[in-house]
């Protein structure tokens, strides 16, 4: 884990008596025709959560060129520059490489996404080193209380737009409501931040899906790259289990599929967080792929545009496949969000070279983005905001899969693109 750092505020105070660097640098930005604004960026650009930041670099490629021309702020033009960095999927790493921005690149903003192992720990550094933070794509239970947040309290420097466990409940609940395949469901909860935060006996999927009437069986926590299942599977056979729900990495549920075919499993229903939400995993499964349930957070059908550039869902997701020959994935529409607000609040902080004002220029955010809108003030808890969540099933036309919406609940804006089928 990595050793608490100093502040960047102290760290340069604390330089300034022998080099005097602070003045030197602040000059050069005073003075400076066009300053130079510098935003940092991590995500897990390799590691078993490798599909989250798949679209990164067409996405981050587009974003540098809507800022090419700069941006404004009180009159005054600056240069941004997006400095982005891999935490390998690591929380560690994550850590590392936020405290390097912070310190060696001297990020003026970081950004962070894609699960608790990535956003959590940049939120962290930030934190610690008072430096404005803006993250997304993590349920917001684990980010908020896996960093210790107290309710009421909540954080100085860091803030988060997603969606809720709470969120994840309705929208699944309200798919299986349509159907009737009995009330057994079989959980599969990883021990990490999303799986014990989704499999929390007070707080998660089991004390809702027993309210709604349903009966979970929940083995216990596995460690993730677990690679025998056999133990679960076991348990939910005897348990005569039609329903699979939970949270899991895509390299564990591709063992756990591939496993409960082979030792005779087959629920009628399987809705499965984090693992389902991409078209690479699903194809890797081949004819067992389809069928499969996800959250839906954000697709072309979704009726937003870009605050940045005007683009509609659909365009963004059409101008990545044309330029990468790849399907559309979810986390492309929250990473253009992502670098919408970061503009947004460069163009409304009264003071881009204080900290502060440009922590409350965020917290101060009512952006309509491609995502739906943003706005703090709106959060269930400090430091949070939500945006909309869905229900979606692969289904397979012809040699592909597509992503259909089946199910929209408290969302009658986000158009419903097909109807749920049952497994085999």
């Amino acid at each position: 884990m990595i050793r608490k750092q100093p502040t960047r505020r102290g760290f340069l105070a604390g330089t300034a008596a022998t080099l005097a660097a602070p003045a030197i640098l602040s000059a050069t930005r005073a003075y400076a025709a066009t300053p130079t604004l510098r935003v940092g960026h991590v995500s897990p650009q390799t590691g078993p959560l490798a599909a989250f930041a798949e679209a990164d670099d067409h996405i981050l490629a587009g974003i540098q060129e809507a800022f090419a021309g700069g941006l404004e702020n009180n009159g005054r033009a600056w240069n941004i520059e997006i400095i982005s960095k891999d935490s390998q999927s690591n929380p560690n790493r994550a850590a590392e490489v936020a405290a390097d921005l912070i310190l060696s690149d001297e990020v003026d903003i970081i950004v962070a996404a894609s699960t608790p192992d990535t956003v959590n720990p940049v939120a962290d550094q930030a934190e610690i080193n008072e430096v404005p933070c803006i993250s997304t794509d993590c349920p917001w239970q684990p980010y908020f209380f896996g960093r210790n947040g107290v309710p009421g309290e909540g954080f100085q420097n860091t803030y988060h737009f997603f969606f809720g466990i709470e969120d994840w409940i309705g929208a699944t609940l309200g798919m299986w409501s349509g159907v009737d395949v009995g009330k057994q469901i079989a959980g599969m909860f990883p021990n990490d931040a999303d799986g014990n935060a989704f499999g929390d006996a007070q707080n998660g999927l089991p004390p809702a899906m027993t309210a709604a009437g349903y009966t979970i069986t929940d083995p216990g926590r596995y460690q993730p790259l677990t690679d025998d299942f056999s133990n679960q599977i076991a348990a939910f056979k005897e348990a005569g289990c039609t329903i699979v729900t939970g949270n899991m990495i895509p390299p564990d549920f591709a063992t756990f599929w591939a496993q409960a075919a082979q030792q005779g499993f087959n629920p009628q229903i399987v809705t499965i967080g984090k693992a389902l939400l991409f078209p690479s995993v699903i194809e890797s499964l081949g004819d067992r792929g389809d069928g499969l349930t996800t959250e839906v957070w954000w697709s072309p059908d979704h009726p937003y545009s870009s605050s940045l550039t005007g683009i509609s869902a659909r365009d963004l997701t059409s101008g990545y496949t044309a330029a990468t020959g790849r399907p559309w994935t979810q986390p492309i529409g929250f990473k253009h969000a992502l670098f919408e607000v970061v503009a947004d609040v460069i163009k409304r902080a009264d003071d881009l070279e204080d900290p502060a004002s440009i922590v409350s220029a965020i917290a101060s955010t009512n952006l309509d983005t491609m995502v739906g809108n943003v706005n703090w003030d709106n959060g269930p808890i400090n430091n949070v905001t939500k945006t909309p969540l869905v229900a979606g099933q692969w289904q397979k036309e012809g040699d592909a899969f597509d992503l259909k919406i089946v199910a929209n609940a408290g969302h009658s804006d986000i158009p419903l693109t097909g109807e749920l089928k049952l497994l085999g």
